[in-house]
């Protein structure tokens, strides 16, 4: 066979399944993505490129052009007012994961069992993602609001853009402690490190997440198959995996 006839036979006989697909993932959910794309590509031939923001944010970059495929948010709002707003595939619309919200500190000893730290005070500054642009931060509101204690800690808040830059301000010592999602803590089923409280389900509205095949996504074999891939097993192992609830 020519040189030339053997390279298109090469081409063509490649993988069929090597589309991308443009994922926009929820900061907090970064850890199980990663480990998701990994088996996702592995199964199908297709690779999930991921970007990772503040829910917020992402909506932002969405309306003005982003090329994301998919959305991984962590609300069930953003989702529903881009499936209301045209931008997104009607019906595609499912939760793949309930998030659950944690006050942790890297250092041992440090936050009790209980969150009681939080009454007595014992700390100088405590991280919290923004509540307009991250659920998990609106969660740490509700939460505080609970216990009676949110204008008495206000003084004391490092406000990051998302939970991602909220666990940084705490794990780099700039927070002693701060609320962020328990999947950033979380290594095989158990909490790796410092000293942690997780925060009772009903002292906050829960994290519903919902994914959602967005408008550029709806004719993308990728996108299609990076969606039942989620709602699979193996991709339900993971999430659990990391703390959370499906």
């Amino acid at each position: 066979m020519p040189f030339r006839l053997l390279l298109v036979a090469l081409f063509f006989s490649g993988p069929a399944l090597a589309d991308p697909v443009q994922v926009a993932v929820a900061a907090n959910f970064s850890g199980p993505a990663k480990v998701i794309a990994a088996d996702f590509e592995q199964q199908t031939g297709h690779k999930a490129e991921l970007s990772f923001g503040a829910t917020g944010k992402l909506y932002a970059q969405i309306q003005n052009g982003a090329p994301f495929a998919v959305l991984l948010a962590a609300d069930t709002a953003t989702p529903a007012r881009l499936e209301q707003e045209g931008g997104a595939v009607q019906g595609s619309r499912f939760t793949y994961a309930v998030g659950r919200l944690v006050l942790w500190s890297p250092t041992p000893g440090v936050v009790d069992d209980r969150g009681e730290i939080l009454k007595k005070g014992a700390f100088r500054h405590l991280a919290v993602a923004n509540p307009k642009l991250a659920p998990y931060g609106a969660a740490a509101m509700e939460t505080l609001t609970a216990l009676g204690l949110l204008e008495a800690m206000q003084p004391r808040f490092v406000q990051g853009e998302n939970i991602a830059q909220t666990h940084q301000f705490v794990a780099s010592g700039n927070a002693e402690l701060g609320f962020v999602a328990l999947s950033q803590v979380m290594t095989a089923g158990k909490i790796a490190a410092g000293s942690a409280w997780i925060v009772p389900a009903d002292h906050h509205q829960p994290i519903r997440q919902d994914a959602i095949l967005l408008d550029k996504g709806k004719t993308n074999a990728a996108a299609r198959a990076w969606m039942e891939h989620l709602k699979g097993e193996p991709a339900k192992k993971v999430i659990r995996a990391f703390g959370y609830d499906d």
